[in-house]
């Protein structure tokens, strides 16, 4: 390696000036944060149910994501058939979408006058503005995280395991079950982790699907945007708590990543 300190700056400055851009403004919202009341506020009624409201819908998120996602990713890792590669493109694309798109298209196609509104209307189920619009929200946003992580896990199975089990007369379903669930269980577990870190900060497509209805559709992203405005010190308090909910989920993410290295 060059022992010249100009060329050794030339890589450090720029990384330090990211660090720097990326730390400081959450810095200055734990200083902020550490000089108001923040027990008071998290006492508030509204701050409550927005952090019950993103607790209850995010945890119902990700149980729906789980239930369908793991055997989708499965089949995507896992079987060969066509259109496959446009159908993990379909599942990829709300990753990239912006959020104000993701909402319109989801009432677009869930909305009174959506694709799918007549005959839910006819059913007498009404989805936009309702606490289930924010579930169906979360999991259009955050579901695809978890099926990408789950379809990395499931094909990255050594095909030797699968190829033991067939042998030994296992059905597909205890293929799956018994021998590649447990193999890919470190993604799966990292996968779910993002999944719910980003169904609780999920915010552009919730406003526009759901609205801001406070106890039945304003979760704590929602409550930061309007208590900006009237309440800044909920506003501040809610962004302190998720940001301690998501820095504790990626610290447990760590930690379970190295115990699986170790093992």
């Amino acid at each position: 390696m060059s022992r010249n300190p100009f060329s050794i700056w030339l890589l450090v400055l720029p990384g330090l000036l990211l660090i720097l851009l990326l730390g400081l403004p959450v810095l200055a919202l734990v200083v902020e944060g550490a000089q108001a009341n923040l027990g008071e506020m998290l006492r508030s009624e509204q701050v409550r149910a927005a952090l019950r409201l993103s607790l209850v819908t995010s945890l119902l998120s990700l149980v729906v994501v789980l239930l369908t996602g793991t055997p989708l990713a499965y089949g995507l890792a896992r079987w060969q058939f066509q259109g496959r590669s446009w159908l993990e493109l379909l599942v990829d694309l709300p990753i990239v979408l912006p959020p104000s798109v993701a909402g319109l298209a989801l009432l677009m196609a869930f909305g009174r006058r959506g694709l799918l509104g007549g005959s839910l209307e006819a059913m007498g189920i009404s989805l936009p503005f309702t606490t289930a619009a924010v579930v169906l929200a979360q999991v259009f946003v955050a579901g695809p995280l978890y099926v990408r992580a789950a379809r990395i896990g499931f094909g990255a199975v050594d095909s030797q395991l699968e190829e033991a089990a067939v042998t030994e007369g296992a059905s597909q379903w205890d293929l799956f079950r018994q021998v590649m669930v447990p193999a890919a269980l470190p993604a799966l577990v990292s996968g779910a982790l993002l999944c719910w870190a980003r169904a609780l900060g999920e915010f552009g497509a919730t406003i526009l699907f759901a609205g801001n209805l406070v106890g039945r559709t304003q979760t704590m992203p929602l409550a930061i945007y309007i208590g900006f405005e009237s309440d800044r010190g909920a506003a501040l308090a809610i962004s302190l708590l998720l940001v301690g909910v998501s820095a504790g989920l990626l610290a447990l993410l760590r930690r379970l990543e190295r115990n699986w290295q170790v093992s």
